[in-house]
């Protein structure tokens, strides 16, 4: 199709029907996913997976690019680690990233690339969806739907998708997704705060009352006395 709609990439939208395509525990699908498949050559994680050795020797990973601010590259023989110092904000200009790892991912032809950020979540997907874009010809709900078959728990911020969509704009000169506006928050119904007597009882003043008595008369009601009409 055409246009899809992407709810902060919960919801994925396709020739008028929804699908929901998220996990009901996300630790536990993290957990079952330590290290997703994007291509042959090209695996997606969180922290934990650069960090074992043996998975890394297995793959035949070369290259890794660390999208983190603090976590740890791993050094092993052989393999080359990128650093893209992004923080996981949506403010945070990781679009000025795209064009350089999809460059490096796709000039790694004699080994396997690993992109990872700390739960592989939000900012390593995105770079994978990016290079997706610019090197395998697909679009952005493509790349997305790509991503997803392979690791479900995505979930990109919003400063993301819009920097996702203006590379789609630069790349085709069109978007094919839009981010859905969030729902703006319930306000709760706050109970209506009693009001507050002063310490003494108004009482419409007659205009057959004096001061003196209509003062007198709010004293007496307030000790529940029975109000002495002149």
């Amino acid at each position: 199709c055409d246009c899809g709609v992407l709810k902060l990439s919960v919801y994925f939208y396709c020739r008028r029907e929804f699908t929901t395509r998220s996990c009901s525990n996300v630790s536990l699908c993290l957990q079952q996913m330590a290290l997703s498949q994007i291509t042959p050559t090209l695996f997606l994680s969180g922290a934990d997976a650069p960090l074992n050795a043996a998975l890394v020797s297995k793959k035949g990973i070369t290259l890794i690019v660390n999208a983190t601010l603090s976590h740890a590259c791993p050094a092993y023989p052989g393999v080359e680690c990128l650093r893209v110092p992004v923080s996981d904000l949506p403010s945070a200009h990781l679009g000025d990233y795209f064009d350089w790892v999809a460059k490096r991912i796709h000039g790694n032809c004699g080994g396997g690339t690993l992109v990872h950020c700390a739960a592989g979540m939000s900012r390593s997907p995105a770079l994978v969806m990016a290079y997706l874009m610019r090197y395998r010809g697909v679009t952005l709900q493509q790349a997305h739907h790509w991503v997803q078959e392979s690791r479900p728990c995505v979930r990109l911020n919003a400063g993301f998708w819009e920097q996702l969509l203006q590379y789609e704009k630069r790349l085709y000169g069109r978007n094919t997704v839009r981010v859905a506006p969030e729902p703006p928050p319930r306000t709760p119904q706050l109970a209506r705060p009693q009001q507050q007597r002063g310490p003494l009882t108004l009482v419409p003043r007659s205009p057959l009352m004096s001061r003196a008595q209509a003062t007198s008369s709010a004293s007496q009601s307030r000790r529940g006395s029975k109000t002495i009409k002149v």
